[in-house]
């Protein structure tokens, strides 16, 4: 089976790292979307199907990797807890689609010329 010129396309991910290891990818943006949108880690990580052990570790993570911390949270309670993003946490989704974007924009870019 032939393939036509041109049709390859690069794909790929990436992910910002500190001193310490991943600080933010794909799946940790998601998560923190997720806890502005739900205002809770637990429902959040309910909405994509992540434990919420898992979730908790990520979030612990960010918020150790960071310089303040991207997710400030209250524990539950009569009153009930919640969870939600700092003002950092919200510059770190910014900073990620920024990335992506430009990202993007290279892959799509060097996809036009990429032949064998």
């Amino acid at each position: 089976m032939n393939i036509a010129p041109n049709t390859y396309h690069l794909r790929g991910r990436f992910w910002i790292e500190s001193p310490q290891g991943t600080f933010l990818g794909q799946g940790r943006v998601a998560l923190l979307e997720r806890i502005h949108e739900h205002g809770s880690i637990s429902a959040a990580a309910r909405s994509i199907e992540m434990s919420y052990r898992q979730a908790w570790a990520l979030v612990n993570s960010m918020n150790t990797h960071s310089h303040t911390p991207l997710v400030s949270s209250a524990t539950g309670g009569k009153g009930g807890g919640g969870a939600s993003l700092t003002e950092t946490g919200e510059k770190a989704i910014a900073l990620y689609h920024a990335v992506r974007t430009d990202f993007d924009a290279f892959l799509a870019k060097r996809s036009e010329s990429l032949t064998l």
